[in-house]
């Protein structure tokens, strides 16, 4: 008949759009997890794990390896969910954050709730039964830290950054913890050098959606008599710090020759950065200090892994 044509093009169009929508939902509940974030946790969860063992590389434990970084992953993109969760009311006042899969409406909080839980809980069981219980452990003081005491200091003091930088900084301790069953100094320096960048990171990001944060009620800097003094400190004080703490790996013998004449350029190239925002505190300058911290942690490490003694 004439019609059939037509019935089966709309059945086609059909079929086409449920794919479409299908795929869509994938997407969203990908963005959930913060990929972008997880990328640069996943980063430092290898090199944790790479210098913690204490395996030659024809012999390394891959397995374990990537283990590690499943389970990492699956905790970090259930925190991810559930802190979007909760902040979604805010986020949807927020221009950088209000076409988030939660604060559009595209995802109802139920199944984002049950897809973030069971994100966190199969993680750190995952990391229990693949690595070891102290890795289990400190990803689960990572995720509860993060939702129960970060989050919630976002709305009520500044001195938030101090507080959500230390689960920030716990993805290297896992990697060690899993390669090694325990944690040194040099685990300790490894948390250090990843507690220390996020201040200037973090304050690049803050100045440059001030605007947003304070229309959404987040107190992510002080009031503006005391801002711009805060912000410079909270910027060069660190990277200052961070500068020095470069430099302990190659002290401690754990590096070689190739970090020890790198690694004060990567650190100068951080710290110019971070002095020239704490100096002109511009939207210009502290795009210039994000991009500068997304290069600097990532080539750190890898310089650390590939010049392993």
């Amino acid at each position: 008949m004439a019609t059939e044509p037509i019935l089966a093009a709309l059945s086609v169009s059909a079929v086409q759009r449920r794919r479409i929508e299908s795929s869509r939902a994938l997407f969203d509940y990908w963005e959930l997890t913060k990929p972008e974030i997880n990328f640069l946790i996943a980063i430092t969860v290898a090199a944790g794990f790479w210098l913690g063992s204490p395996a030659m590389p024809l012999h390394f434990p891959w397995m374990p390896l990537l283990h590690t970084l499943l389970g990492t992953i699956y905790v970090a993109s259930g925190a991810a969910t559930l802190n979007q969760l909760i902040e979604v009311q805010y986020d949807a006042q927020m221009r950088r954050t209000a076409r988030r899969p939660l604060a559009s409406g595209r995802i109802a909080p139920s199944p984002a709730f049950w897809f973030g839980s069971l994100l966190s809980v199969f993680g750190v069981v995952y990391l229990c039964i693949s690595t070891n219980a102290l890795a289990s452990l400190l990803a689960a003081l990572t995720l509860f830290s993060y939702l129960l005491l970060y989050t919630p200091l976002k709305r009520i003091t500044p001195l938030c950054t101090l507080v959500g930088a230390i689960p920030g900084a716990t993805p290297p301790l896992i990697g060690w913890a899993a390669a090694r069953g325990h944690l040194d100094a040099a685990a300790w320096a490894l948390f250090a050098i990843v507690f220390l960048w996020q201040f200037p990171h973090f304050m690049s990001i803050a100045w440059m959606y001030r605007d947003d944060y304070a229309r959404a009620g987040y107190l992510v800097l002080p009031a503006s008599d005391l801002r711009d003094r805060f912000v410079a400190w909270q910027c060069l004080l660190p990277a200052l710090v961070l500068f020095i703490m470069g430099i302990v790996p190659a002290l401690r013998g754990q590096s070689g020759i190739v970090y020890i004449a790198v690694i004060p350029v990567l650190g100068g190239f951080f710290l110019y950065y971070s002095a020239r925002f704490a100096l002109q505190r511009s939207i210009a300058s502290a795009r210039h200090l994000l991009l500068a911290s997304v290069v600097y942690l990532p080539a750190l490490f890898a310089l650390l892994a590939l010049d392993k003694k």
